[in-house]
């Protein structure tokens, strides 16, 4: 039964199909299976709950809340990630091609999740400014479904094979096919799906009827994805082309430890503010 668990990512098949150098890969399907569930959770509470959103508003949002994840995910990933590579390949940020030695299909690979949500942030404000909507409340109301939809991408990263963890001597480690060496690892991406997606979806939908202020949820969000991916991260292997960049820690720690001063700061002053109005 080891044997056989350590070897399922060799197993796996990325591709639902491919032609020639063409392919649709499990990960995009993974994508909508996470907005999908996330709209889901969403429209649940539109009917079960007093919420003041229409249905028609929370379609026009999905929109724009789709664009700004995949542009800001994609654009992070060029800029946190590998910025060395990317500036000297422009076309290849967005442009799913390849021209040099012929044409030739290559997709767009590399998301970064601390870029996607920059840019759904931005998106976020600029929707709730046009729409008249507040923007504290609005992210309070859909920070309760979010996690859940991590648990999908992440799952798409392990059957891809791709962000797996450290060297490890564990009974649950896993041998994965992009490995060059071979070697039992952390199945990091399990980990995160499990504690970025399932748990905290439980903690803050748990707390979403929660009497509290403006922002809360949304600060707690922030605080707690930070947290569960910095610790997380001690057991993923760090990205080969930048390794560590500060010390002990990884890019991705780096922009937690951000994300959580961020949230804390974010959280005392929506209760400052709070506390003025009350």
């Amino acid at each position: 039964m080891r044997a056989w668990w350590a070897h399922i990512p060799e197993h796996l098949n990325p591709d639902i199909f491919r032609f020639g150098s063409f392919q649709v890969r499990y990960y995009g399907l993974m994508y909508l299976f996470a907005f999908l569930t996330v709209y889901g959770l969403i429209l649940y509470r539109l009917k079960h709950e007093n919420l003041d959103y229409s249905k028609e508003l929370i379609q026009t949002y999905f929109i724009w809340a789709i664009l700004s994840v995949l542009i800001g995910g994609r654009l992070g990933y060029v800029v946190f990630y590998d910025w060395a590579y990317y500036s000297a390949h422009p076309l290849q940020i967005f442009l799913p091609f390849e021209f040099s030695g012929g044409f030739r299909y290559t997709g767009i690979s590399g998301m970064s999740f601390h870029g996607g949500l920059i840019g759904v942030i931005a998106g976020t404000l600029w929707f709730c400014k046009k729409y008249k909507v507040n923007f504290w409340r609005f992210t309070d109301f859909l920070s309760s479904a979010i996690p859940l939809g991590y648990t999908f991408g992440r799952i798409g990263n392990f059957i891809n094979g791709e962000l797996y963890g450290r060297v490890t001597t564990v009974p649950w480690g896993m041998h994965f096919p992009l490995d060059p060496t071979h070697r039992l690892r952390h199945p990091s991406q399990l980990y995160e799906a499990l504690f970025e997606g399932i748990f905290l979806f439980c903690v803050l939908w748990s707390l979403r009827k929660k009497k509290t202020f403006d922002g809360f949820l949304f600060s707690l969000y922030i605080i707690g994805y930070g947290t569960v991916r910095f610790v997380i991260e001690f057991f993923r292997q760090p990205d080969p082309q930048l390794g560590f960049v500060l010390g002990p820690f990884t890019m991705g720690q780096v922009l937690c430890a951000g994300m959580i001063g961020a949230g804390f700061c974010l959280l005392f002053y929506r209760r400052h503010c709070s506390g003025q109005s009350s």
